[in-house]
This record gives C-alpha cells, sequence and structure tokens, in this order.
C-alpha cells in the first residue's frame, strides 16, 4: 500500500543535499506530494538555474503513481515568508502531513513514527507536532518510543492544520505574551525564561519563521512528541545554507547518529506530561549561550584542526 500521509518538501537551490533527501522519498513511494520552492535572489548570480536544476531533478525522479502539487516562486521572499506560506498552503489541502526541508535527511522510520503519531493523537489537542531530530546524546527519555517536550524540533516534522491555522508570522500577540508573564508558565527555569524572552523580542528582526512557531505553540500551551532515537540527520551544514553555514559543536556528539534505530513497534508513553529533565539538559546543550571560554576553545581547536 502507498504512505498516504502527505508530504511537504521545501526546496530551493542546493541539488546536492535535495537528491540525498528526495532518495529517501521517492523510496517510499507516497501517494500525496507537495513541493515548494522560494525563487532566486536577484542579486545572486547563477542562482536562477540552480533553483531551476533542482525543479528538474525532482519531476524527473518523480516514476510512481501520486499526486503531485506545487508552489514554485518567481521572486524570492526569503527564509521566513517563503517557509511559513508554504506550509501554509499546504495545509489548505490537508488536514495533516510531513514537512521536509531539502536538508533534512530521514531515516526510513522516521515516516511511519510520524504516521502513527499523527493517526494516534488526531484529535487531541494537547499534542501539536511530531519532531523527528533526538539531541539527547543517547539518552531514553520516559517509558515509551517518544517523550513530551516544550520544544517542538523543526528538522524534520509533522503536524496538524488545527494547529497550524493558530501560526501568525507577524506575532501580533507577542507583547501580550511576554507583559503576561506566559513563559514562566512554560519554564519553571528562570535561565530558559530570560533566554526566550530575549529571543522572542529579536524574532521580528530575524529572516526566519520557527521562532514565531515556538511562540504559538507555548501561547497555547501545547506540546510535542520527540523519538527517544534520532531520525533526521541535517546536511545542510555548509556556504550555501541560509541560517547553518556552520555546524554546531553539539551537533555529532547529541544527534548520536550511528545508534541503531528501534522504532518498528512504537510504544506510546503511558502519561502525557512534558520530560523537564529532557527540556533542560536541550536548553543547557543546544540554545544555552556558551561561554568565552569555550568559544575560544573552539577557535582554536577549528584552526589546528585546519593546520593539521
Amino acid at each position: 500500500m502507498s504512505f498516504n500521509i502527505p508530504i511537504l518538501l521545501l526546496t530551493f537551490n542546493r541539488l546536492d543535499t535535495t537528491v540525498r533527501v528526495f532518495e529517501k522519498i521517492k523510496q517510499l513511494k507516497p501517494k500525496y506530494l507537495f513541493i515548494a520552492s522560494d525563487g532566486p535572489r536577484s542579486d545572486k548570480p547563477g542562482e536562477a538555474q540552480k533553483v531551476e536544476a533542482v525543479k528538474n531533478y525532482i519531476f524527473s525522479q518523480i516514476d510512481w503513481d501520486c499526486e503531485i502539487k506545487t508552489l514554485f516562486r518567481k521572486k524570492n521572499l526569503g527564509c521566513g515568508r517563503a517557509v511559513s506560506e508554504a506550509i501554509t498552503w499546504f495545509f489548505e489541502s490537508v488536514d495533516k502531513g510531513i514537512i521536509l526541508e531539502d536538508d533534512c535527511l530521514p531515516h526510513p522510520d522516521f515516516f511511519t513514527f510520524c504516521k502513527e503519531a499523527l493517526d494516534y493523537y488526531d484529535n487531541d489537542a494537547r499534542v501539536l507536532s511530531v519532531s523527528g531530530t533526538n539531541l539527547q546524546g543517547g539518552v531514553q527519555r520516559g517509558d515509551g518510543s517518544y517523550y513530551f517536550s516544550n520544544y517542538g524540533g523543526i528538522w524534520g516534522w509533522a503536524t496538524w492544520a488545527r494547529v497550524w491555522k493558530n501560526y501568525d508570522f507577524e506575532m501580533k500577540n507577542l507583547d501580550s505574551f511576554l507583559e503576561t508573564g506566559s513563559l514562566r508558565k512554560i519554564f519553571s527555569d528562570r535561565k530558559q525564561q530570560r533566554f526566550w524572552t530575549e529571543i522572542l523580542k529579536r524574532a521580528k528582526h530575524i529572516d526566519t519563521w520557527d521562532y514565531q512557531w515556538h511562540q504559538m505553540t507555548w501561547t497555547y500551551g501545547g506540546i510535542h512528541i520527540v523519538p527517544n532515537f534520532n531520525l533526521i540527520e541535517n546536511i545542510g551544514f555548509s556556504n550555501d545554507g541560509t541560517h547553518t553555514a556552520n555546524k554546531p559543536y553539539w551537533y555529532d556528539r547529541l544527534t548520536n547518529l550511528n545508534a541503531k534505530v528501534q522504532l518498528k513497534n512504537i510504544v506510546h508513553p503511558e502519561y502525557i506530561g512534558i520530560n523537564t529533565k529532557a527540556d533542560d539538559f536541550l536548553f543547557e546543550k543546544c540554545y544555552k549561550p556558551i561561554s568565552l571560554y569555550t568559544r575560544v576553545c573552539l577557535f582554536l581547536k577549528k584552526r589546528i584542526t585546519k593546520l593539521l
């Protein structure tokens, strides 16, 4: 039987990463495939040809029976609007689906994991998304195949139209959200409260869409599903990446990419509730600003590596 959960693939100008990601989709042969691409930037010579090459490759590889819908921008909208508007376009046609960017390489179990979770929590308003990325460094959380988090990872993920309808790119309710102390209801840790307060204040001036997503989910007090095994490899750390030019120093250690994935038989947790230990670990290891000492050590390590 064909895979019947709709998939949205977000592409742009990187043929090398798109080839690897699309090969996984091709192996799955989904019944419903949506493809969206931002337009080329006018100040980037040759980018129009790169964007076109990605489109041509994808169409040359679709050799199975499926329904295809496309959203190809002629002009560049930027990362923030291009991605968020493409997701809005996606959920105008489907009630639930999987979202993959062209640099998020999925393990085959990612798709079945998302399908199981989307179906299982279809009518549970508490659950807002399903992430494919685990950054716990191999530590198992809880008694199931996944745990619940305040953080909705977007390196390979899935959600419902019922959730995305509340997304607000402009963050119109941000002031009231912060003034009423909503972050204190989400995070008991003051460091996380202060950190996200400052991040959200700056979000309107950054060409991105994911901070808006975080703020929306915290506004509604929802929770996110995170697998106990990492199912996504980010292969986009290069100069071509919009926000991922350099691989984070923690990435290889925390993704545990060499672990054997064991999600064939998904075990649902007995209770629904945030795993604060997992969230605190994620903040300390990934989000929390690193000290000057650590930055110096990383800089020296990078320079020494280049000399060897």
